[in-house]
């Protein structure tokens, strides 16, 4: 009698294997012209470079990197949800000012001395202003400040004379 033959079906192919990842994508950037891009620049590597260093090399370039090193730090110190709540805010403020439109029939005259006294009195009023007050404080103390460099106020450490 015949044995039985010992035959394993292989599992049918669902994905590519590296290479051929690896091979499509090279004819994907080649289609796209980003391989010829790429040789481009690396055949033209002095040229780009000068170029490059010419324009990093101005005081505008300087003073932009500066900038964004500084609202970078800014930025690590100010916790996500507290910049959430800033930056949404002033968006409803900007957009109610936007969107103010008086009502026709609405009397634009100027309130008079017995409309703004009667402003005084209104509490809604001032706990709107007291915040918007105690920031121009913070705000004009900061400009009294004397100016240091950006990385001695980050820090805390005074720099080099």
């Amino acid at each position: 009698m015949a044995k039985p033959l010992q035959y394993t079906v292989t599992p049918a192919k669902t994905e590519q294997d590296a290479s051929e990842a690896l091979a499509e994508l090279v004819e994907t950037l080649h289609r796209q012209g980003v391989l010829r891009f790429a040789n481009d620049l690396v055949a033209a590597q002095s040229h780009v470079a000068s170029v490059l260093v010419g324009g990093l090399n101005t005081e505008g370039a300087r003073n932009a990197v500066q900038n964004l090193a500084v609202l970078a730090m800014w930025l690590s110190r100010m916790e996500p949800a507290r910049l959430y709540k800033v930056l949404f805010a002033i968006k409803g403020g900007l957009e109610c000012m936007s969107d103010y439109r008086p009502e026709p029939e609405q009397d634009t005259k100027p309130p008079g001395l017995t409309g703004a006294y009667a402003l005084l009195h209104d509490e809604a009023l001032w706990r709107a202003l007291i915040p918007a007050i105690e920031a121009l404080k913070v705000f004009a103390d900061g400009l009294d400040r004397d100016l240091q460099k950006p990385i001695t106020a980050y820090t805390g450490k005074a720099g080099a004379p």
